[in-house]
């Protein structure tokens, strides 16, 4: 996906997310993160973009301090406006950016451009998921996004963590985008997780929408009602194992 595309996916799956929250009681937990309530939610991705923004705005080549100074008096009544001024700030922010800047990034990309409108996009959109499950039902992703949220778990930030599996030996597990061109292989073991982009035969294997398999990943859906085949603890190991 080109910068133009993550900037149209980010306001999009953040207009998305502020109708989920405005919808919602800001007390009511979150299904996928069961630690957080709504209002823990807001708080949080309103401040990564006002956190991402700045390493943009200010060309950082350092990691800025995590937080967001605006956001501890943020009233109630308040709270999805100033959501909404993060996001657009954000989004002006990496639209007006010089494409040759140079700021502190985490994962590799084509350039601190790209990597944070990327990053930003795929953040909002799978809080966007958290947003939604509040009343149950998931707007589902377009299959490119979904496909690219897949990729960056799968290929740069699992990697990145090198996670170690405490698995015997490894196993395998095969991931099938049904309405995309995705296929992928995630090795697991003690050494960590590897991805590969193949068709191969594996002790697990889903077969599903491109959008039903990012939040597979992602820990936002479980398997029940997929289309799956093999050792479906591997699943669950992966759940247990794969946060994010």
């Amino acid at each position: 996906m080109e910068v133009s595309e993550y900037l149209s996916a980010l306001r999009s799956q953040g207009d998305l997310f502020a109708a989920a929250a405005e919808k919602a009681d800001l007390d009511v937990p979150v299904p996928t993160c069961p630690a957080w309530r709504m209002r823990d939610l807001i708080r949080h991705l309103g401040g990564v973009h006002r956190w991402a923004a700045a390493h943009v705005r200010e060309r950082l080549t350092e990691r800025a301090q995590w937080g967001s100074p605006d956001a501890a008096g943020i009233t109630d009544e308040a709270i999805v406006d100033w959501f909404r001024e993060g996001l657009a700030a954000l989004a002006r922010t990496l639209e007006t950016a010089d494409p040759d800047l140079m700021c502190w990034t985490f994962l590799p990309a084509p350039s601190p451009l790209a990597f944070w409108a990327r990053r930003q996009a795929l953040e909002t959109s799978i809080h966007r998921a958290d947003a939604e499950s509040v009343r149950g039902t998931i707007t589902p992703y377009p299959a490119a996004l979904a496909v690219d949220g897949i990729e960056e778990l799968l290929c740069s930030i699992v990697p990145a963590r090198k996670r170690s599996i405490p698995v015997h030996a490894p196993r395998t597990l095969h991931l099938h985008a049904t309405d995309a061109d995705g296929e992928w292989v995630v090795v697991m073991g003690q050494d960590g997780i590897e991805t590969r982009r193949e068709h191969a035969k594996a002790d697990c294997a889903v077969r599903a929408t491109a959008s039903d398999l990012f939040l597979l990943v992602w820990n936002r859906l479980t398997a029940d009602g997929l289309e799956a085949f093999g050792d479906a603890t591997l699943l669950d190991v992966w759940r247990q194992h794969v946060h994010v």
